[in-house]
């Protein structure tokens, strides 16, 4: 007896697809990543262009021509959350999941298709921000190009830092199966939480701080840091942290 090879089978490619398709179909997508680009762009262009030379505090360049960096983390991480947590609140998880029953597969996808939205964007933002902001800083202690050392790596690695945070956000998302515990969860571990232990007068939790998501996203975007790699390599930890925490999240509850 021969066996009837059934018309639909699921697999990596296919799920892949259905999750960028899906990300792409939502209005809410589009409006998130355009106000992303257009804070980033603004923020950097508005300060450049109030800033007179004065008050600078000796900031790094790359850091304050993107100091809208801190709306792309909140507004990358709502997308991200939605992704996940945003479809326990609809319900429509459970088609997701009748439609890929080994289910890690759907996160493996979400991720995929976030991090190649989130990286693109973020990078042509940082490029288009900074010679624009630089047009207004010429003869500032900001005064930079992108020629000069440290720059393109600064705005190189704040996108691929900004696109780790947007995956974490996605698992805090599928863990949590809460848009607002997510939510602030997500601002718990980047903004308050390191604020708290800074507080603690031990040395190596200063240190252990230094690794913390925000902290480490401020290191990757500075031209003069010494140590990129191992802000990268801790932000890749987070996130990979953060995705098998979600992993044995989504195997071991019911939809």
């Amino acid at each position: 007896m021969t066996t009837a090879t059934p018309p639909y089978r699921v697999t990596p490619a296919r799920v892949l697809r259905s999750e960028w398709h899906k990300l792409w179909t939502l209005r809410s997508t589009w409006i998130n990543l355009a106000a992303t680009a257009a804070l980033t762009l603004a923020m950097g262009i508005g300060v450049s262009a109030a800033y007179d030379g004065s008050g600078g505090g000796g900031m790094d360049t790359v850091v304050f021509v993107l100091l809208g960096t801190q709306f792309a983390t909140i507004n990358l991480a709502v997308l991200g959350i939605l992704a996940t947590a945003g479809e326990y609140s609809t319900g429509q998880i459970r088609a997701t999941m009748t439609a890929v029953p080994r289910r890690l597969p759907v996160l493996w996808s979400k991720a995929a298709v976030l991090a190649a939205a989130a990286f693109p964007l973020c990078l042509w933002t940082n490029l288009l921000t900074f010679p624009l902001a630089q047009a207004f800083l010429g003869d500032t202690d900001q005064s930079a190009s992108l020629g000069d050392p440290g720059v393109l790596r600064g705005l190189a690695g704040n996108a691929a830092g900004l696109t780790l945070l947007t995956v974490l956000a996605l698992c805090l998302g599928a863990v949590t199966r809460s848009v607002p515990l997510a939510i602030g969860a997500y601002i718990g571990l980047l903004m308050i939480l390191p604020e708290v232990l800074t507080m603690l007068p031990y040395a190596f939790v200063d240190d252990a701080v230094d690794h913390f998501p925000a902290q480490a996203l401020q290191t990757l975007t500075a031209t003069d840091t010494a140590s990129p790699g191992t802000a990268l390599l801790a932000l890749a930890l987070w996130a990979a942290a953060a995705l098998a925490a979600a992993a044995t999240t989504l195997r071991r509850r019911d939809v």
